[in-house]
């Protein structure tokens, strides 16, 4: 039996609803298998982040190395990565042995408002990731952060995703998940050459833990099984809905999204 291999490279959420917990979850109801390098381990659950303690560079270079060097890794992502540091050992380990599929999420603050990024580390993603990168995923907070204006409403995010294609990724998903003005959820999708709207069904539950993770999980993980990256985001973001649908409501806090497969709650398919 085999299957396609994906890597996330990111932080560990003791809580077990975003991070690599969550990343890993989501690789196994896509139908790919997934490996991981741990950047940080936080301490945190449904009401927010107590502590972090980023792993030394070597440590987490070491990691990568370990799965690159044995796994045929289809595709990456990069979640929480911590520091300038940490981000620049890993863009050079990636450049270095070629990873030629990678999602780029950008992170910098949880859901609770706890910083997830030193200062700087933004602008380091950007400079050193994003030229690397097949896919970036950031949301409006993060995106405003980049390009150091605000956004608002859908015009600003095609103008916002213009800009943000012009530091260096193939590709552009902006998520505009937090646009509350609007009735669906939209996203903006620019490949260098059509800005495409992606819109989706808000789901009425407060237990969102953990949707930017998914959804850059589960670009990755299509990424990996050979879809084009507008086909990957697309289906994506189909897998985030059904698992905010089915999101749990556990803990005293903000619940976590709950990654189900395509077809129901059975085994995803082993493919060949």
């Amino acid at each position: 039996m085999r299957l396609p291999v994906a890597l996330t490279i990111a932080g560990s959420d003791s809580g077990g609803g975003a991070g690599i917990q969550a990343d890993i979850k989501t690789f196994y109801t896509c139908g790919v298998h997934g490996t991981c390098a741990i950047t940080s381990v936080t301490s945190q659950n449904t009401l927010g982040v107590a502590s972090r303690y980023d792993l030394p560079v070597g440590v987490v270079v070491s990691q990568i190395e370990a799965v690159l060097g044995d796994f045929d890794v289809r595709a990456a992502k990069t979640g929480m990565l911590a520091s300038a540091e940490i981000i620049k050992a890993v863009a050079e380990v990636l450049a270095q042995r070629d990873v030629t599929m990678l999602v780029v999420d950008p992170v910098a603050v949880s859901t609770s408002g706890h910083s997830l990024l030193d200062g700087g580390g933004i602008e380091t993603i950007a400079e050193k990731l994003f030229p690397l990168a097949t896919v970036i995923t950031p949301n409006l907070s993060e995106a405003s952060l980049l390009l150091d204006l605000e956004i608002t409403n859908i015009e600003g995010m095609k103008k916002a995703a213009a800009l943000l294609k012009d530091m260096g990724p193939a590709c552009v998903l902006l998520k505009g998940g937090h646009l509350a003005a609007t009735a669906e959820a939209v996203d903006i999708f620019y490949d260098g050459s059509e800005l495409i709207t992606l819109t989706s069904p808000r789901v009425d539950t407060a237990n969102t833990h953990g949707t930017g993770c998914m959804l850059s999980a589960a670009t990755a993980a299509y990424l990996a099984m050979g879809d084009t990256p507008l086909r990957a985001v697309s289906r994506a973001k189909e897998n985030v809905t059904r698992a905010l649908r089915h999101a749990l409501d556990i803990g005293g806090g903000r619940g976590p999204v709950h990654p189900l497969p395509a077809s129901g709650r059975e085994r995803p398919a082993t493919g060949k």
